[in-house]
């Protein structure tokens, strides 16, 4: 569960920026000019403003800009008058597409930074950015990449609010560092992207849509689809065609996907943990940790934390739905007509048995849930963050493991006997529960084969730096550790 941290610690160790105490003083007083006097505009000056930075507005009709839209401090001019106030920052809070109405302020523009805030238009990333096209057009300005990924809400929402990142590229590194101050100033949190072209990329990822949660979307998308596909063929579908008429439609809203969930989590549940049992059986096989994995494993390794609570989601809802049934039998009972029920006197007999098994279904469910809950719950980076190592993977594996496990009970406990029966299999079709225990208790079964003494000590030697002579065949007679493990 934890790709984000580590995307988020790799973004943070691109580069790094030097301390503000040894970057040039340009900002004691400064005068920051923004072009454009649209939404952003305005949040951008508030931040400003708020931060102790004098603000100069430059618009093409200073006239139409509504009385009380900007805050007292900020001075309203044109964009000549703006620019020629500001000291060495100027913001280009305007489209891309009216960079060129700005040429005729090339002279004045000459020597200062251009912070270019825009974002692209579309996904497509080839040719040159807004950015690269901002800097041809001004050669004797400094343009720097910034603030793009900082939504105007964002800029509202307190004058020293650093819980937000600007990542900022340049190929100029003094006007890189001028920007670095200001963002440091308003309460941000600066991060070096290198060059210009990063720009590139910088501008569109405002546009992508949950880049990491769209591969498990999908995946537990089309796992619903498949067992709620299933289900409705098998309970209700073909014995309508085959019993003349037998009418059991009540059964989609609710039934069925009650009954498609949990099979969607335990699955789901199990693809967070296979890809890293592939990788460990890759690296038995190879004999060596330092050969790259397939690209279609990685990517599958950074989103087991997506998968995870994509599975607690369907867990969860599950867990409703359960409860839901209960009322729909009470609503069911009140619409129908009263009528005498005939009193035999005799005792229902004790299904000793019966007992047990819902009992024990029952149990398993309900740990299962709230182990799977833990896991949920430490996967939030405020949480995870206030722990150490070995927790954190004790509880993600760990727990994980006997997540999964409680849950694979959890299963066959519900069904007990029932996959020995010939009913259970009407069509020749077997019951959606036997087809989601199939991925799980594969995934056990590896696991349980890694414990074995032989495996796991090959693997941690492995894991440790050491490689088979195939791979390296230079002796290695010194790969005994601190920590006694040959």
């Amino acid at each position: 569960y934890n790709s984000f941290e580590r995307r988020k610690e790799k973004l943070l160790t691109i580069s790094t920026v030097a301390p503000a105490d040894a970057l040039p003083v340009c900002l004691t007083s400064p005068t920051v000019a923004i072009l454009g006097s649209g939404d952003f505009s305005r949040s951008l000056a508030l931040r400003l403003v708020a931060s102790g930075v004098r603000v100069v507005v430059g618009s093409r009709c200073v006239n139409r800009i509504p009385s009380g839209l900007f805050p007292d401090a900020v001075e309203l001019r044109n964009q000549e008058g703006a620019v020629s106030q500001a000291v060495c920052l100027v913001f280009m809070a305007v489209f891309p597409e009216h960079y060129c109405s700005l040429l005729g302020l090339q002279s004045a523009l000459a020597g200062k930074v251009l912070v270019d805030v825009s974002n692209g238009a579309e996904m497509n990333i080839h040719g040159p950015s807004n950015a690269e096209r901002l800097a041809e057009l001004f050669p004797d300005s400094l343009v720097v990449k910034g603030f793009n990924t900082v939504s105007t809400w964002e800029l509202q929402t307190g004058a020293h609010d650093g819980s937000r990142q600007v990542m900022i590229c340049s190929n100029s590194t003094e006007g890189k560092k001028k920007v670095v101050q200001l963002a440091r100033q308003m309460g941000f949190h600066p991060v070096d992207m290198g060059g210009l072209s990063a720009a590139r990329e910088i501008e569109v990822a405002p546009l992508r849509l949950f880049p990491s949660w769209s591969g498990p979307v999908v995946v537990t998308f089309l796992l619903f689809l498949f067992f709620y596909g299933y289900g409705f063929l098998r309970g209700i579908l073909l014995p309508f065609l085959a019993q003349g008429g037998h009418n059991a439609f009540y059964r989609l809203a609710l039934d069925l996907v009650n009954e498609s969930l949990p099979a969607v989590a335990l699955v789901t549940l199990a693809l967070v943990y296979f890809p890293g049992l592939f990788a460990a059986w890759l690296q038995l096989w190879r004999g060596t940790k330092y050969q790259r994995f397939p690209s279609w494993l990685d990517n599958w390794l950074q989103r087991r934390k997506q998968l995870g609570l994509l599975s607690f989601l369907c867990a969860a809802l599950h867990g409703v739905y359960s409860l839901c049934l209960p009322l729909r039998r009470i609503t069911l009972v009140s619409l129908k007509v009263p009528h005498k029920s005939s009193v035999s006197g005799t005792e229902e007999p004790w299904d000793e048995l019966g007992v047990w098994r819902s009992d024990l279904y029952l149990s398993c469910g309900v740990l299962g849930l709230g182990v799977l809950s833990l896991l949920a719950i430490t996967s939030l980076p405020t949480v995870g963050n206030t722990l150490n190592w070995r927790e954190f993977t004790f509880v993600q594996s760990g727990l994980g493991y006997i997540a999964l496990t409680l849950s694979i009970m959890h299963t066959l406990f519900f069904g007990w006997d029932f996959a020995f029966h010939i009913e259970a299999y009407p069509f020749y079709m077997p019951p959606s529960y036997l087809l989601a225990v199939v991925v799980p208790c594969i995934v056990l079964v590896c696991r349980c084969f890694l414990l074995l003494p032989c495996i796991f000590t090959r693997l941690t030697r492995i894991r440790r730096g050491w490689e088979s002579k195939r791979n390296c065949p230079v002796l290695q007679h010194h790969y005994v550790v601190a920590n006694g493990i040959p």
